[in-house]
């Protein structure tokens, strides 16, 4: 018996095999979830596809996040397939190259909007929509990091958007949560993805976390799959409006020099 056989997932945000929602979906997978996709535009099928197949996934549908008419489309095509969902998730973010980098005051007001559009209100309409098909209770969750609690380098506006994103999870906790439907958050570590490798400067945090993060380990896709596995099962039941932080202790810290950098501090005092 899997931890979450019999449920129906419907994972967006899949790019790769290097995406963190891949992890995320091979984790339900292998523990028996019926498997649903949805990916951003059709530069992405190439990729999504094979990846697919690989699970014995036959449900693959393009979405545009930011358009409420195809989101009417994907939610009623898992009506129409399943008759039900017990889980979603939301890893799915997007801003412009120039809003990221650079001064946090150059965020154009046009490219504030498309990125808390997408990258946050999309929880939000996907929520409203997964609601009626989770008339005995579900669990929803979105991918968010650090930077939505404290201010890390370049992440300018999709800082803005994760922080939306967690307000969101825990209103929607609220909200939901009379219906037996949870909403958390997973806050991961770095992780080299499409979008990540997006961010200036992503590589030179990338060392800098593996170095100072408690656990001395970078977080892997898997890892965090084996949290969203978590709170997609029955074991989670009781949690809900929570931001996960799946980042080797990287959160805890005040201070976020590694030991070397301590090292050579103590020399100079």
């Amino acid at each position: 018996m899997g931890l979450v056989d019999g449920k129906v997932a419907l994972i967006f945000g899949v790019a790769n095999k290097n995406s963190i929602a891949w992890g995320i979906t091979k984790a339900l997978h292998d523990e028996g979830a019926t498997i649903a996709l949805s990916y951003a535009g059709e530069v992405m099928e190439k990729r999504v596809m094979p990846l697919a197949a690989e699970i014995g996934c036959d449900f693959v549908e393009e979405c545009d996040v930011s358009s409420d008419e195809a989101l009417d489309k994907v939610f009623a095509k898992v009506a129409e397939r399943y008759g039900k969902l017990d889980v979603l998730v939301h890893s799915v973010a997007f801003a412009r190259g120039e809003d990221l980098g650079g001064r946090f005051t150059s965020i154009s007001r046009e490219g504030f909007k498309l990125a808390l559009d997408i990258s946050a209100y999309s929880l939000i309409a996907m929520a409203k929509r997964a609601e009626p098909l989770m008339p005995n209770g579900g669990s929803i969750m979105c991918l968010t990091y650090y930077a939505a609690e404290k201010v890390m380098p370049k992440y300018n506006v999709m800082a803005v958007a994760k922080a939306a994103l967690e307000n969101i999870t825990r209103y929607l906790a609220a909200d939901m949560g009379p219906k037996r439907i949870r909403v958390n958050a997973i806050s991961a570590g770095p992780i080299k993805t499409l979008a990540a490798m997006g961010v200036p400067g992503f590589r030179t945090m990338f060392k800098s976390f593996e170095k100072a993060a408690p656990m001395r380990e970078t977080v892997s896709q898997d890892d965090v799959g084996q949290a969203a596995l978590w709170l997609a099962s029955d074991m989670s039941r009781m949690v809900t409006g929570e931001i996960l932080h799946v980042d080797g202790g990287y959160n805890v810290l005040g201070l976020t020099a590694s030991d070397e950098e301590l090292a050579e501090l103590e020399k100079t005092t």
